[in-house]
């Protein structure tokens, strides 16, 4: 007696994965795929059916073969729908991992936006302090420095006072020492160009007698600087007679008398 093949409930059509913002390609082929299995599976177990219903009523060898081949062409195709399902499973399982890590990759790229604005913010922040205490420290510094060159300055020019001053104190000393030198010079020239008695008016004596009287006054002075000549032109020839040099007086105290 043939088998009678059991009366197998229709498989419900998946339903659709909703519309996601971005389908992978390989998850579309593969619903593809299982639709159109599913369809011929379910052609193939309308045959079935068909097959079955006709086996009962002839029992014909003709119609079991018929219903035993239809048996499995919808078994094959069974397992074709369940091998659809498996890969649509499996791209599905691959486009959530695809869409996690776009999305990871989507938030990381938003998070490190974030990071970077926060980071230009509290990197302006952290300029605008250190230029606030660059700024006080190298004012502090500045300072010292304007200090320092003030008292250089201050030394500088008491050190060029002191100098002008023991200057001008020379200046000053030195030409009162200048005055008094032109005033007693002048006072000596008022001494010689004050008038003397005046010289007796008569015969002028021989110039033998002149020139004894001359060389005796010049016994009695002993030897001393020359007067200036008051006579212009050549002098007159010295007498090769001279009067004897007289005597030095000795200084100190007296030789003892014998």
């Amino acid at each position: 007696m043939a088998r009678v093949a059991k009366k197998r409930k229709q498989a419900k059509r998946p339903a659709k994965a909703k519309a996601a913002a971005a389908v992978s390609p390989v998850v579309t082929k593969a619903e593809k795929a299982l639709e159109a299995a599913t369809k011929s599976l379910d052609a193939q177990m309308d045959r079935v059916a068909k097959a079955k219903e006709r086996a009962q009523k002839s029992a014909t060898a003709a119609a079991k073969k018929a219903l035993t081949n239809a048996n499995g062409k919808a078994k094959d195709l069974r397992a074709k729908v369940t091998a659809a399902k498996v890969e649509l499973s499996k791209a599905k399982a691959m486009d959530a991992v695809r869409q996690a890590e776009e999305a990871a990759k989507a938030k990381i790229s938003e998070m490190a936006e974030k990071l970077s604005d926060k980071a230009d913010k509290d990197l302006a922040a952290a300029v605008k302090a250190f230029e606030a205490r660059w700024r006080k420290a190298r004012a502090k510094a500045d300072a010292k420095k304007v200090k320092a060159a003030e008292k250089k300055a201050k030394t500088k020019v008491k050190a060029a006072a002191k100098k002008a001053a023991t200057k001008a104190k020379a200046l000053e000393k030195k030409a009162a020492a200048k005055a008094k030198a032109e005033a007693k010079k002048a006072a000596k020239k008022a001494v010689k160009k004050k008038p003397g008695r005046p010289k007796k008016v008569g015969r002028p004596k021989k110039a033998v007698a002149e020139k004894g009287v001359t060389e005796k006054a010049a016994a009695k002075k002993g030897p001393g600087r020359p007067k200036k000549s008051t006579r212009r032109g050549r002098p007159p020839k010295a007498s090769t007679a001279q009067a004897p040099a007289p005597k030095a007086k000795r200084r100190g105290r007296p030789p003892k008398q014998k």
